[in-house]
């Protein structure tokens, strides 16, 4: 795993002190990569390279490239298969330097072109330059697991797996773009291929681009499908589905263990993560280290099962324990390693916990994100089948009562908390054919955030409406797949990789040079999961039925029969509580909010004293406090005043590759 960065001239040629410039780069992103570093230069182009040493610990420091000194590559992330890829190349005669997967990656994609990317089973961004064709190729994985940056200033591309690494290539300033925070404020991030910074893109997941004397080319190599398999065969048992889910999960885990380094996993106590950990235990002879959170606010803590988990597995265990006073302090630095503004604090935990992994000496952790995407797991999918069940018949008297089986709190409140049910989700009930009818009502809450916005902020953002936004990147066939079909591609590709496998994902472990892998997401497991009918998934209201049949041979009946309880953290007392941070009524201040130009201010000030005078905030009004702040610090330290970033010098362990080209 690492970070990778670099310029190409584009036609134009390379500014002077390109050199220099990469050598900032790597440094303001030494976090993901702290062991080695390696740059190519010509006079066309610079590669840099911040490593995590994983595999081939004293062999794969890039810059990597072919015997002929025509393709190098920098690479930041894992090919699970790799060896098998080997294997193959050399049957048809190729021959290694090392043992990485980083050359694996390179060979196959000199014989294979883009084709490649078809192959790979792995999360991954990476950039091959062609020294001989002037080339320069990019790509990511399909589920944007890594991330990947570019921009052009003077003539040249800049790439970086950060943008504050974009941003100490070209030396220039940020601005926050108006329009896409009001997206993130909606979506909960931007959309595809937008960043929060006006000039600064992000090549979406599942896409390569080709960059060769100026001129740009982007294409998409994968995109979630979830066409069912034809019923031509014989039948198919639900045990027999069950036993390929089995072999597929427990694959999927064993090749994420191949590492030269520990290995360890995050027990949440729940479903996922515990099935991942007793496929570890059970199907290979690892020792297993175990990590969780722990808070000390009861509503969000979920100690007791991931302490039954651990006693169950026999895992060594660590347990990261989360205070209000712990959220509010480290919320600053998780928002200077998100690089987009958070509507939750659920990340300063998760950057706690991998701080912890990173101080066990663990480089690696297995997770178990991805199972809610794919099987079905969050209340929105059931609360969804519930609104079209009641659409049927919206006069009904006791169809709306089915949410109670989801939120129970509300309809303790009596009559009051039943009319409630039936505004708030009786709102656009009978749109059912509208493409985003599932994720509606979540866009819709997060839309009321826009009231804090400033006038010419809400006039960049337009009135464009969620499902008029989103529409564009909808593929064809979406309008044939079935509601639940859709609200997985509607998750997947608007929430997953831009929100949670980012800003609750890479940037937090990678903050603290940790890598997450992620046996949910291996490509098999995920287009099989996309093929299996919906009522596997969700079935009546019961979420991951399938995997939940899985979990009745593995785990304790408490941890298999617990309902999806969703992960989140505490807001309103992460900010506002006896010994409240500084920086908050710093940057919430009138004064601030006017020079950032986003905000109402009187508004901001009022939200503000809400929250300080200790009653409880609506979830909306949460959502906001945090979006606001988050949204303020950035603009504070990547417009206002940029902290200074330290190159990579004489005292690190830096590989220089050179070649000469004629101009």
């Amino acid at each position: 795993m690492c970070g990778i960065a670099g310029i190409y001239g584009a036609g134009n040629g390379l500014p002077a002190d390109a050199e220099g410039r990469v050598r900032a780069m790597l440094g303001s992103i030494r976090h993901r990569g702290p062991d080695q570093f390696g740059l190519y230069l010509d006079s066309r182009t610079v590669l840099g390279s911040a490593r995590l040493s994983i595999i081939d610990l004293g062999g794969g420091q890039q810059p990597i490239a072919t015997a002929d000194g025509r393709h190098w590559i920098v690479f930041n992330g894992e090919i699970f298969n790799y060896l098998e890829l080997r294997e193959e190349l050399e049957r048809e005669g190729c021959r290694f330097q090392t043992h990485t997967d980083t050359e694996v990656l390179l060979q196959l994609f000199v014989r294979q072109g883009f084709e490649c990317l078809n192959r790979l089973n792995g999360q991954f961004a990476f950039a091959v330059f062609d020294a001989v064709a002037d080339t320069l190729f990019l790509a990511r994985d399909r589920l944007g697991v890594r991330p990947l940056f570019y921009c052009r200033a003077g003539g040249a591309l800049y790439f970086g797996s950060e943008i504050k690494c974009l941003l100490a290539g070209t030396g220039e300033g940020a601005s926050l773009d108006p329009s896409a925070v009001g997206q993130v404020f909606t979506f909960w991030g931007p959309l595809p291929g937008r960043t929060v910074f006006q000039g600064i893109e992000e090549l979406p997941a599942g896409h390569w681009m080709r960059c060769r004397a100026g001129a740009f080319e982007i294409g998409r190599y994968w995109s979630a499908n979830f066409d069912e398999v034809g019923s031509g065969g014989p039948p198919t048992t639900d045990d027999v589905l069950k036993e390929e889910l089995k072999d597929l999960l427990v694959a999927a885990t064993r090749i994420r263990l191949r590492a030269d380094v520990p290995v360890g996993a995050y027990l949440s106590g729940g479903l996922d993560s515990s099935l991942i950990a007793s496929v570890v235990r059970q199907y290979t002879s690892n020792h297993l280290k175990t990590f969780s959170i722990a808070f000390t606010d009861e509503r969000f803590d979920e100690s007791r099962f991931q302490a039954r988990m651990a006693q169950h597995l026999g895992t060594e265990h660590e347990v990261v324990e989360a205070t209000h006073a712990d959220i509010g302090r480290v919320f600053p630095e998780v928002v200077w390693h998100a690089e987009t503004p958070l509507l939750r604090t659920a990340p300063a935990p998760m950057y706690l916990l991998s701080r912890r992994v990173h101080g066990a000496g663990y480089k690696v952790v297995l997770t178990g994100e991805g199972a809610d995407e794919f099987l079905a797991g969050y209340d929105l999918f059931k609360e969804a089948k519930v609104r079209r069940f009641w659409a049927r018949r919206p006069d009904s008297r006791w169809r709306h009562r089915l949410l109670e089986r989801l939120y129970p709190d509300v309809f303790h409140q009596g009559q009051a908390g039943m009319e409630y049910v039936k505004a708030f989700f009786g709102s656009g009930l009978t749109d059912t054919g509208s493409p985003d009818y599932s994720h509606a009502i979540r866009w819709r809450n997060g839309r009321r955030l826009w009231r804090f916005l400033s006038p010419e902020a809400l006039a960049a953002c337009g009135g464009e409406s969620p499902a008029t936004s989103i529409r564009p990147f909808l593929p064809a066939r979406f309008d044939s797949w079935r509601p639940l079909q859709q609200a997985q591609y509607l998750e997947i590709s608007f929430f997953f990789s831009q929100y949670l496998l980012s800003s609750q994902g890479d940037r937090v472990a990678m903050a603290n040079s940790v890598e997450g892998r992620y046996p949910f997401l291996d490509i098999r497991l995920v287009e099989w999961c996309n093929r299996l009918p919906p009522r596997l998934k969700l079935k009546g209201l019961e979420e991951k039925w399938l995997l939940r049949q899985l979990g009745k041979e593995w785990l304790p009946a408490e941890i298999w029969q617990r309902t999806k309880r969703p992960y989140r953290a505490p807001i309103q007392r992460g900010f506002f509580h006896e010994r409240a941070p500084a920086y908050v009524g710093e940057r919430l201040s009138e004064e601030a909010v006017r020079r950032s130009g986003l905000f109402q201010p009187a508004a901001v000030s009022r939200l503000a004293a809400k929250a300080a005078a200790g009653g409880p905030l609506g979830e909306t009004d949460e959502m906001a406090l945090a979006g606001i702040l988050s949204t303020q610090l950035l603009h504070y330290w990547f417009a206002q005043s940029r902290p200074a970033q330290i190159p990579i010098g004489p005292d690190d362990d830096v590989k220089i590759c050179r070649r000469a080209i004629d101009a």
